[in-house]
Formats: structure tokens, C-alpha cells, sequence
């Protein structure tokens, strides 16, 4: 790489960090392009030059998140992507489910900008992602899609419910819980809710209740 190319990466990372702060402190609406200039030391016309407004600020902002998320579950899924057998037993089934759910409740663990953003859009209606949700790749969609098919057609899944659905609802509920912790600090004042140690607690709870909600019962395995 070339040393102006270098200098143009660094600035655009830098760019990027001031810009996931902004957004994670006041939401895609309250955040100001004056600000983020602010924070990242460059001024609003290399800014503009880079990523052409706010909303395509915004964008990149998220791409960068969705494509760490999307390699880290890429890694995740692979042993269950190897070969068409995948899901011909209950313990694939609930490994895969939770090594799934212990990624995404990790990643959003240590992405707290992240979260505070969805959080913002969750309270928005979605508003400024449904502008801009056909401009994040959906290419693992289908092979998700099939995989959980394949391990309803087996008697594995007590529900047919939307595959995609299923990973979102996953996906909420981890985010749920971080979002909420402030809530829950204020609700048990004297009890430990942060900590490494109580976050992997409740990160082991949400997996057993998740995966206990979507598996059928053994019994009912038993008789497929």
C-alpha cells in the first residue's frame, strides 16, 4: 500500500471511530456532521468528500459493524456448512444454536456503540434503516434459511416461524438484555449486573432459555 493510500485508510478509520460515537451518543437525527468533525480532527469537506453526506456517514458507519459481525458468525458457522448432513441430530442442532447465540451476545458485548445505535433505531421505528437496509449484503440469508429448514424438516425445531426471523428475534434479545443493564443496576442496586463474571452468567442463562425454546422436546424427537 502506498503511503498516501495508508494516510487515506488511517483518516477514514478515524473518521468512521468519531462518527460510531456521535451516532451511539445521539442517534442518527440529533447527530451533527459539525461534531464528528470535531472529534475526528478533520474538517467537514474532507468528511463530505469521503462519504458524500450524513446518511452515507451513517452507512458506512453500520457496513463497518455488520461486516465484523457478519465474519465473525461466518467463522462460527463454518464446521455446520461443511456437508448436507448438518442437523441430522439434536446435539448439532443445539451446538450450532449455541455457538450462535454465544457470538452474536459476545459481539454486541463488546460493541457497546453499536447497541446505544440500534437502540436509536428501535426508538425511531427504523425509520433511517429502512432507508438504507437494501445496501447491506443479505448473501448468507439463504444458506441460514436452509440450514434451519433442514433442522425443522428433521423434527429438531418445535417451529416453522421465518428462519430469518428467528436469528432476528436471537439477535434482539441479546441486545435487549446490554441495552437494558442501566435499568436492571437501578432496579437491584446492591446486586452485581456487570461484572465480566455476572455477564457470562446471563449470557449462559439466555442461551439455555433460547435454545430450550426453539428445540422440540426430546420425547418428541424420539418419535420422528
Amino acid at each position: 500500500m502506498s503511503p498516501d493510500k495508508r494516510r487515506g485508510e488511517v483518516t477514514r478509520e478515524t473518521i468512521l471511530m468519531a462518527a460510531e460515537a456521535v451516532f451511539a451518543e445521539h442517534g442518527f437525527e440529533g447527530a451533527r456532521v459539525d461534531a464528528i468533525a470535531e472529534a475526528s480532527g478533520y474538517n467537514k469537506t474532507l468528511i463530505f468528500r469521503y462519504f458524500g453526506d450524513k446518511l452515507g456517514l451513517y452507512v458506512a458507519v453500520l457496513k463497518h459493524a455488520d461486516n465484523t459481525a457478519n465474519e465473525l458468525l461466518a467463522r462460527a458457522f463454518a464446521p455446520f456448512l461443511e456437508d448436507d448432513t448438518t442437523f441430522l441430530s439434536a446435539s448439532q442442532l443445539r451446538l450450532f444454536l449455541e455457538t450462535m447465540l454465544q457470538t452474536l451476545f459476545d459481539y454486541l458485548l463488546e460493541h457497546p456503540r453499536f447497541v446505544r445505535m440500534m437502540t436509536w433505531e428501535m426508538a425511531g421505528g427504523w425509520r433511517t434503516y429502512a432507508q438504507i437496509s437494501s445496501q447491506f449484503s443479505t448473501a448468507d440469508r439463504d444458506q441460514f434459511e436452509l440450514l434451519f429448514r433442514r433442522a425443522r424438516s428433521s423434527g429438531l425445531l418445535r417451529s416453522d416461524f421465518i428462519p430469518i426471523l428467528q436469528l432476528a428475534t436471537v439477535g434482539q434479545i441479546c441486545l435487549t438484555y446490554l441495552a437494558s443493564l442501566p435499568l436492571y443496576q437501578v432496579m437491584l442496586p446492591g446486586e452485581d449486573i456487570s461484572s465480566t463474571g455476572s455477564l457470562a452468567r446471563a449470557r449462559d442463562y439466555i442461551i439455555r432459555f433460547v435454545v430450550a425454546g426453539m428445540m422440540a422436546d426430546s420425547t418428541e424427537i424420539e418419535k420422528r
